[in-house]
């Protein structure tokens, strides 16, 4: 299977990496539910890959929700400063729970509480109540390492389509479509 997708992401994404000044690994995430009802939000790419791009977060959350009711996703990362976008559409599923641990092993401690004390997307009262959460947690692991929550893991968006954008003057923008097409990816160009 060639990867010449992946290679230009990987090229694009280090230009964006190296000039992009907050975040340059932030892409949106869309999402339905089963019936269809679309949501968008911008999450932070964490690995990835010619076996997929992947992302983490809270299993009971608005997007974790969504995630299991209708396993299909697209992800946009745009980086305004280089003029260029890209696009995936395709499958999303959990990864292993190896891959997740050694993520959230990584993480610092305050996210790892932060994950603990958070019901992400559930109404909160007031600020005062997540603190106090967060409080409970600090004692809780205090003088020992935080383990990853059972409810809070990673997905890995398996691509099918990979397209391309790059601005061009007077809207005549150049834009590549990757497809997979079984083990292969078939290359062609979209008009602007």
């Amino acid at each position: 299977m060639t990867t010449e997708p992946f290679a230009l992401f990987d090229a694009w994404y280090a230009e964006a990496r190296a000039s992009e000044p907050n975040d340059s690994n932030a892409m949106a995430l869309a999402t339905a539910t089963a019936d269809g009802r679309p949501s968008v939000r911008m999450v932070l790419l964490k690995g990835h890959g010619p076996d997929g791009f992947i992302f983490y977060t809270n299993l009971d959350s608005r997007k974790g929700g969504e995630l299991a009711e209708n396993p299909q996703v697209a992800l946009l990362f745009h980086w305004k400063s280089l003029r260029r976008q890209i696009r995936i559409e395709g499958p999303v599923a959990p990864v292993a729970d190896g891959v997740a641990d050694a993520y959230f092993a990584t993480r610092s401690r305050d996210s790892q509480l932060g994950a603990w004390a958070s019901d992400q997307s559930r109404p909160l009262d007031s600020r005062a109540t997540f603190e106090a959460r967060f409080a409970e947690m600090q004692a809780r692991f205090e003088g020992r390492d935080v383990p990853r929550p059972p409810r809070w893991s990673g997905w890995r968006v398996t691509p099918e389509r990979i397209e391309f954008w790059q601005d061009r003057a007077h809207r005549l923008h150049e834009r590549t479509l990757f497809v997979r097409d079984g083990e292969r990816w078939t290359k062609g160009l979209l008009y602007p």
